[in-house]
């Protein structure tokens, strides 16, 4: 079982034709993702070998769906042009657009992220900024590391890329359903109550592991939401206790203004819904054995 992907999932690749997009298309295929198609209208008609996959090119995001009954989309295109590329992904109603691009405007982000909301949210956006998500075992959309773990029983959404790597080495022994790397923009579309619901009625879930960090209120709310919905146990960390206030630390969503938003802030709020926090990636993990071997 698996929440957003799995081994059906028959995934496309916006900007595969790029240095990183072919970089990171060839790694997915290893790790025995669908990918059925690149989108690039200047090379549409053409194909790519991958280690002897022939990936066929094509014209737009519909015209691959047609074609291949594509419902994934993983997006590498340059920060300039994401908008566009995530507007054309909606237009077209694919399920799930995983856009991993950085450095995308906040404007353009809120842009893309209302369209898909007056379009009746047909699409599930995963990022921007983010690693993208994997089922192991049975698919990888986006950039995380296939071999750091293997399936298990254990839900992981984080708003950190090396933080989700880590902490699926950390608990490498006992496996995933899932992980998700929701990204640290301001404005992202899957947030971690989206995947916490998603888990929460995954049956093959057993513990959910949430990883978040300072600046905003999105732990505060998924705290709320865990109280009131979630009935697993969920074990978390939130990066950045040592974070001077006042300061972004890495992703342009960790600011801090006063007690709002600080590690500590989190990690009370977090606990007063039943959610035991750790202090380091390590400690986290342990929790989370703790609790599995009952």
């Amino acid at each position: 079982m698996a929440i957003f992907l799995t081994k059906d999932s028959k995934v496309i690749v916006q900007g595969m034709t790029g240095a990183t997009g072919m970089k990171h298309t060839k790694l997915m295929l290893g790790d025995g993702t669908n990918i059925v198609g690149g989108v690039n209208p200047r090379k549409a008609g053409t194909s790519v070998d991958f280690d002897g996959t022939e990936v066929p090119v094509f014209g737009s995001v519909a015209e691959a769906m047609k074609e291949t009954g594509a419902n994934v989309s993983v997006l590498f295109v340059p920060p300039a042009f994401a908008k566009a590329a995530v507007v054309e992904a909606i237009d077209a109603e694919i399920p799930l657009a995983v856009v991993i691009t950085e450095g995308i405007a906040v404007h353009d982000s809120a842009a893309f992220w209302a369209y898909a909301q007056a379009k009746g949210n047909k699409t599930r956006i995963i990022g921007p900024n983010c690693p993208g998500l994997i089922t192991p075992g049975q698919s990888n959309a986006g950039i995380i590391p296939g071999d750091i773990t293997k399936p298990g029983r254990i839900g992981l959404v984080s708003k950190s890329g090396t933080l989700t790597y880590q902490m699926m080495y950390e608990l490498r022994d006992i496996g995933f359903s899932s992980a998700v790397g929701i990204g640290g923009d301001p404005v992202i579309g899957t947030t971690h109550i989206d995947a916490l619901a998603a888990f929460e009625a995954d049956p093959e879930t057993d513990l959910i592991v949430m990883i978040g960090e300072i600046g905003g209120d999105a732990e505060e709310r998924a705290a709320d939401f865990i109280k009131a919905n979630v009935t697993k146990p969920v074990v978390g960390y939130v990066a950045g206790f040592t974070a001077p206030e006042g300061k972004t630390m890495g992703h342009a969503g960790a600011i801090v203004s006063g007690s709002s938003g600080t590690a500590q802030a989190k990690k009370e709020a977090l606990e007063a819904a039943g959610v035991k926090v750790g202090k380091t990636p390590t400690e986290t993990a342990k929790l989370a054995r703790a609790i599995l071997a009952g």
